[in-house]
């Protein structure tokens, strides 16, 4: 059950790998070229976030972002579509945050929300990304992908690449 997408490389300096791992498990692969806690920086200072998390797309604007990124903390996403009169809310808990390592969150928006851990291992300045978002069920998974908001990670992460970029010419200044 090994069902593997891949950004195109020719487009993009690092390739971003979704893979179906199981019937119940999607798993996002990215190596960045930057440090582990530039990465992990980008994940948790919502300013940061706000500026790669939502790809134009979508068609969706990031209205407001709570994050209280630490075990026990929570976080509610609110955003904003053309076609929907009202903002969408995400929402869930930091079940587990190891800074410049791991996160691990809950999404509580519906019944069949995700669990996601983001896993960073740092080599030689770089860093490798794995993104695995556990699903209630295979029906759940099968939703979130015909519903093509699991496609998106290759543009995020594109954009994530920018923010690191902005933030590495920051930091080395």
């Amino acid at each position: 059950m090994d069902e593997t997408k891949q950004s195109d490389p020719g487009l993009r300096k690092n390739r971003t790998d979704v893979t179906r791992r199981s019937d119940r498990e999607l798993v996002i692969t990215r190596s960045f070229d930057s440090p582990a806690h530039l990465v992990f920086a980008a994940w948790t200072k919502p300013e940061l976030l706000m500026r790669w998390w939502a790809p134009d797309s979508l068609g969706i604007t990031f209205i407001s972002c709570e994050a209280d990124i630490r075990t026990g903390g929570s976080y509610r996403f609110v955003f904003g579509h053309p076609d929907f009169d009202q903002p969408m809310a995400f929402f869930g808990r930091y079940i587990e945050v190891v800074p410049n390592e791991r996160i691990v969150w809950t999404n509580e928006e519906g019944d069949d929300g995700s669990l996601t851990t983001l896993t960073l291992t740092e080599k030689d300045g770089k860093t490798h990304l794995v993104l695995s978002d556990l699903y209630p069920s295979k029906d759940a998974l099968d939703a979130a992908i015909a519903s093509g908001s699991t496609g998106a990670y290759p543009e995020q992460f594109d954009e994530l690449d920018t923010v690191l970029a902005a933030l590495s010419a920051s930091n080395a200044g």
